[in-house]
């Protein structure tokens, strides 16, 4: 894994942001109806709560893109072995971490990070 963008600190402002009154619920609650059904159904449990509602029914999502990876690309990671079926086989491509509340729809892309086998090893 390499090229690893964290967005911690983009989402600690939207939700420093929200507390202050600067956003409203409905300005960051905004999760599209496929990103809730894949956090429902097969998005990883976290531990921590939800940034908003502070629910735990916080969900990690994790999503493929890249041109090697042709009509795969946007898909969700599913099963979580299958990332590494797809490094095995393509050379590059990205992978981006949602964390998605499903009881309030809060989401916010957590990191995205290079793989493939360019950076194996």
């Amino acid at each position: 894994m390499r090229g690893i963008t964290d967005y911690t600190l983009a989402k600690r402002a939207v939700i420093n942001e929200f507390r202050r009154g600067g956003l409203t619920r409905l300005d960051i609650c905004d999760a599209q109806p496929e990103l809730m059904r894949a956090a429902r159904n097969i998005g990883r449990a976290l531990k921590r709560t939800c940034p908003v509602c502070t629910c735990s029914t916080l969900r990690e999502v994790r999503y493929v893109f890249g041109d090697q990876l042709k009509d795969l690309s946007g898909r969700v990671v599913y099963p979580d072995n299958w990332v590494s079926e797809l490094v095995d086989s393509y050379d590059e491509f990205r992978c981006y971490v949602v964390e998605v509340c499903i009881e309030c729809s809060w989401n916010h892309l957590a990191a995205c990070y290079l793989l493939g086998r360019s950076f194996a090893g």
